[in-house]
C-alpha cells in the first residue's frame, strides 16, 4: 500500500458511511465492575452500523447477570463458551465469523467516546487506510476516577518502528477485514496482541493515527498486564518464536519498548 502524505487534505475517495458495516470484538471473563460502563459506550456510538461480538469465557454469575440484559439488543451478539479461553482465542472466534467491511476491537474494561467509530472511520476511508488507531487517555480507577496524560502515539507506525515502541492501543484499532484475511492472535497468556499487530503492519506495511482522543483506557492493579516484567518476558517470547527475531534484536526490542513505556506510564 503506498505510503501517503500524513497531512495532506482528505480528498482521496468519496466518504459513504452509511454503506460501512463493522464489526467490534471484546472478549470477556469475570468484568462485571466495568462491563456495563464499556458496552454502554458501544451503544451510544454515534455512528449506528456495528454489531458487538461478546465472548465469554465462562464468566461468574455477576457478569453473566449483565450480559443477559444485552441477550436481546439486536445489534449484539454474546458468545458463551464451556471454559475461560485466552483473549487471543476469544478475539479470533469473533472475526472468523464477521462478515463486516471493518474489524474494531475494545477490551471489556474500556470506553469509547460516542463518536469514536464515526470519526475514525472517516478518517479511514476518506484516505482509503487500512489500519488505524488513536490517541487515548489512561485513567486509574480504583477510588476515584484519576486521568493520568494522554497518549498521543506517533503519526504513522511501521513493524520496525511497532517492535520498539508498543503505542497502538487495541481498543483505538480499526482494521480493514480484507486485510486481516487468516491473521491471527497469538494463544499465548498475555501480548497476544502485540503479535497480532506484529503480522498485520508485516502486511499492510503502514498504521495511521487519528490524532483525537477517543478511547479511555483503564489501568487495574488486577490486570494481566500490570506486570511490566512478566509483559517483557511475553513479548521476548513472541519476538523469539512468532516474529523469529535473534538476540540482539529481540534485545533491542524489549530495550526500546520499556523506554517508551517509561515515558508513557512513568515507573508505576
Amino acid at each position: 500500500m503506498e505510503k501517503r502524505n500524513f497531512f495532506e487534505e482528505y480528498l482521496i475517495m468519496p466518504n459513504n458511511l452509511a454503506e460501512v458495516k463493522v464489526e467490534i470484538v471484546l472478549p470477556n471473563y469475570n468484568s462485571e465492575a466495568y462491563l456495563d460502563e464499556t458496552i454502554n459506550s458501544i451503544i451510544n456510538q454515534t455512528f449506528k452500523n456495528w454489531k458487538l461480538t461478546i465472548v465469554d469465557g465462562n464468566s461468574n454469575d455477576e457478569t453473566q447477570r449483565i450480559l443477559q440484559n444485552y441477550i436481546r439488543h439486536p445489534n449484539i451478539n454474546v458468545i458463551r463458551l464451556k471454559k475461560n479461553k485466552r483473549a487471543g482465542f476469544c478475539r479470533n472466534l469473533a472475526m472468523r465469523s464477521s462478515n463486516s467491511d471493518y474489524v474494531a476491537f475494545i477490551d471489556s474494561d474500556d470506553i469509547w467516546d460516542r463518536e469514536k467509530l464515526s470519526k475514525q472511520l472517516d478518517f479511514m476511508i476518506k484516505n482509503d487506510y487500512h489500519f488505524t488507531y488513536t490517541n487515548y487517555l489512561p485513567f486509574k480507577s480504583e477510588k476515584k476516577r484519576q486521568d493520568l496524560k494522554e497518549i498521543k502515539p506517533a503519526n504513522i507506525f511501521t513493524y520496525e518502528k511497532f517492535i520498539r515502541n508498543t503505542s497502538i492501543a487495541t481498543s483505538t484499532m480499526i482494521i480493514k477485514k480484507s486485510s486481516i484475511g487468516n491473521v491471527k492472535f497469538s494463544n499465548t497468556k498475555i501480548c497476544e496482541d502485540y503479535f497480532f499487530k506484529c503480522k498485520i503492519l508485516k502486511k499492510v506495511t503502514y498504521a495511521y493515527c487519528l490524532p483525537k482522543n477517543l478511547m479511555r483506557y483503564r489501568i487495574r492493579k488486577d490486570s494481566l498486564q500490570s506486570n511490566k516484567i512478566r509483559n517483557f518476558y511475553w513479548i521476548w517470547h513472541i519476538n523469539k518464536n512468532y516474529n523469529k527475531m535473534n538476540f540482539l534484536n529481540n534485545l533491542l526490542s524489549i530495550f526500546f519498548i520499556s523506554i517508551n513505556s517509561i515515558k508513557k506510564y512513568g515507573f508505576k
